[in-house]
């Protein structure tokens, strides 16, 4: 999502309005950002910088948390997410192996986890809660079990077909 700068302040200083009566105000820096990030879909920088205008922080101090949650994004996320399960059943069952073919199919890397045409994000958790079918990916609400670098290649094609990208 594109949002210009202007569009962004109005944005944060709207949801910001439930979050006044904090005190101290500082309080709000988690929520807050997580309500910019459910509205904006990611936290732009101007975003950041507004929030440490309103919450009276260091734009440093609201960066340091942003980054050390997971569950924020700096980046746009893709049309897609695909999550890759790196717990015991699927390590042994070769996740490491699936997890590296769709960075190399996707041209992605731990720093930039998503494609360049913006169509898959890619994330790796502990475990998805599916170890019956290990190695197992899921992309958005679909679970793909037993993988293998062939298998995902049909998957993601499948995906890219639907898209137009093939």
């Amino acid at each position: 999502m594109s949002e210009n700068i202007e569009d962004i302040r109005l944005t944060v200083d709207h949801l910001f309005g439930k979050y006044r009566q904090y005190e101290p105000l500082q309080c709000a820096l988690i929520p807050l950002l997580q309500d910019v990030q459910e509205e904006l879909g990611y936290l732009p920088e101007e975003s950041l910088e507004r929030v440490s205008q309103l919450l009276e922080i260091p734009t440093s101090q609201v960066y340091g948390v942003a980054t050390f949650y997971h569950q924020f994004r700096l980046r746009p996320k893709g049309k897609h997410l695909i999550t890759v399960c790196r717990g015991t059943a699927c390590h042994v069952k070769g996740a490491f192996e699936v997890n590296d073919f769709i960075e190399k199919e996707l041209g992605i890397s731990p720093i930039v986890d998503t494609s360049e045409d913006g169509l898959f994000t890619v994330q790796q958790v502990r475990c998805i809660g599916a170890c019956s079918l290990a190695p197992v990916i899921k992309i958005d609400d679909e679970f793909y079990g037993k993988m293998n670098p062939s298998k995902v290649r049909k998957v993601l094609d499948n995906y890219r077909k639907k898209e137009g990208e093939l």
